[in-house]
């Protein structure tokens, strides 16, 4: 009897040590990568079948054993991406540090609301048109720039990780903190002059030039215009009228030049009533501090280098402009 005994105590200890042993073996039983899904309130027990049925781990009972083992820890919901070999141990550990896998939105420099809404339209969690309404709220940046009229401009360009719980009320948040940083850094406190100006004029340079030397040189072609009273006469903002009549058709047309539209410089002066895309460091950095010219109009180089011919008479720059149409002429 005791001799039965015995060997029953040691073949349980022997089934026990092979299975908390099995916890830090490595498995996987899946070719391609698995995303699993456990929402808020998913049992313990769901969770261990689910990452057995999908070959995370070899049996459901390990994961069910390695959380007995740490009854301490709070298992956190999300989505979670497998793409290797892992222990059931360390499986459990990254549930329980919220290890979650992240979606990356890239929001490159000088995009508008309606290119983020169109990237934020990729992910089969979030809607473009949500995006839309929440990004013409400006409520997140009231107390900083009271007469924006949507959240144009402060949608700071950079890259975002956002999971599928992520809303779009959330992604704006996140994506006006980052400008609330990057502008605290920049901003200088003596200035009087409107937020709201200030990023206006940044996203014009950043419109009309992707060249960092250009970018004050161009801020200082618009300070001189508006000091003088002039039109900005600033094709970007009559394309971004358009895009809000929702009328833009690839190419700016004489219909388009004429537009009672606010945004459309080329019949109103001053600056548009707000920012027109969402400017990146150095066009920010360009308004703050632009160049000391007198110069008051530029076009484009006909050499195809991205870089700008300024001039400071219109007879000037009616000699720049002939020369681009014949240099870029069919």
């Amino acid at each position: 009897m005791r001799r039965l005994l015995f060997a029953l105590v040691l073949f349980a200890a022997i089934v026990a040590g092979s299975a908390y042993l099995s916890l830090n073996a490595s498995y996987q039983g899946f070719r391609e990568p698995v995303i699993l899904d456990f929402p808020k309130g998913t049992s313990t027990e769901e969770m261990a079948n689910q990452l057995a049925q999908n070959g995370v781990i070899r049996y459901s009972w390990q994961f069910l054993m390695a959380r007995a083992l740490n009854e301490g820890e709070t298992l956190q919901a999300g989505e979670y991406r497998f793409a290797r070999a892992d222990t059931p141990s360390n499986i459990l550990n990254r549930i329980s540090r919220g290890d979650v896998f992240f979606y990356e939105l890239v929001v490159p420099e000088g995009s508008n609301i309606f290119d983020i809404a169109a990237s934020v339209g990729h992910f089969n969690f979030l809607k473009s048109s949500d995006f839309l309404r929440a990004a013409r709220n400006p409520a997140l940046i009231r107390d900083l720039a009271p007469q924006a009229p949507t959240l144009e401009g402060y949608l700071f360009p950079a890259t975002y990780h956002i999971t599928r719980s992520t809303t779009v009320a959330q992604l704006c948040a996140m994506m006006t903190a980052q400008f609330r940083k990057q502008w605290r850094e920049l901003q200088d406190p003596a200035s009087a002059r409107p937020v709201n100006e200030l990023v206006t004029l940044a996203s014009l340079v950043e419109k009309e030039t992707g060249r960092p030397e250009d970018r004050p040189i161009v801020a200082s072609v618009y300070e001189n215009r508006l000091r003088k009273g002039m039109p900005l006469d600033c094709d970007p903002t009559t394309i971004y009228a358009a895009l809000l009549d929702a009328r833009y058709r690839g190419t700016i047309y004489r219909s388009d030049l004429t537009s009672d539209n606010a945004y459309n410089t080329y019949r109103h002066a001053g600056l548009p009533p707000g920012p027109i895309a969402n400017p990146g460091l150095a066009s920010l950095k360009a308004a703050l501090a632009p160049a000391q010219t007198n110069y008051l109009y530029f076009v484009a180089k006909p050499d195809g280098s991205g870089a700008h011919q300024f001039s400071e008479t219109i007879e000037q720059h009616n000699v720049a402009v002939q020369q681009y149409r014949r240099a870029t002429k069919p």
